[in-house]
């Protein structure tokens, strides 16, 4: 398992590369843990979980972003939240979706549901339903990325740009004194 030191990061510039990508964009998923400081605008496509509600909403996501090839995380600096969320997002995958065996790789372990078992209920007991989804495999390897230098980086780069940027508000990051 990964450290905070160890997490692969990904620049604005990459994943913007990644996103502007017709086949690529389909590939990637973006969390935006930022609290409060959610406003000013935010990643195009991104999903915000706000790192409050992440515990809670981790079995949710790994099933969710289980046919993504790269999960990208990201606060304001992605020095702490950002980087804490992707390394609880990569324990709690391994948990429901199996073990890293000796290659590195994830053994899907199939737990059975017992009938009558409410999702809720499923998601306490790490139970997995193991259906094959359309472009989705769930021992695929998974890339979970930190965006470098998190949103305050991304939005230096890209806030303008709307294809890329949603509800950007130049006046909270634009510094007049420059």
């Amino acid at each position: 398992m990964q450290s905070l030191p160890t997490l692969h990061r990904i620049s604005p510039t990459a994943l913007s590369s990644h996103l502007l990508s017709p086949t690529c964009a389909r590939t990637v998923a973006i969390i935006d843990v930022r609290d409060d400081d959610h406003a000013g605008g935010h990643i195009r496509s991104s999903i915000h979980v706000p790192s409050s509600t992440l515990d809670h909403r981790l079995p949710e996501l790994v099933r969710t972003l289980k046919g993504k090839e790269k999960v990208v995380f990201h606060c304001a600096l992605s020095q702490q939240r950002g980087p804490g969320a992707a390394l609880r997002y990569m324990k709690e995958r391994e948990r429901m979706l199996g073990t890293r065996g000796e290659d590195g790789g994830v053994k899907v372990e199939q737990k059975v549901a017992k009938e009558g078992m409410s999702d809720e209920q499923r998601d306490e007991e790490g139970v997995v339903e193991m259906e094959e989804e359309e472009g989705g495999d769930n021992g695929k390897e998974q890339e979970v990325l930190v965006l470098d230098g998190g949103f305050v980086k991304w939005q230096e780069r890209f806030g303008r740009d709307e294809r890329l940027t949603e509800e950007y508000a130049a006046d909270i990051w634009v510094d007049e004194g420059k």
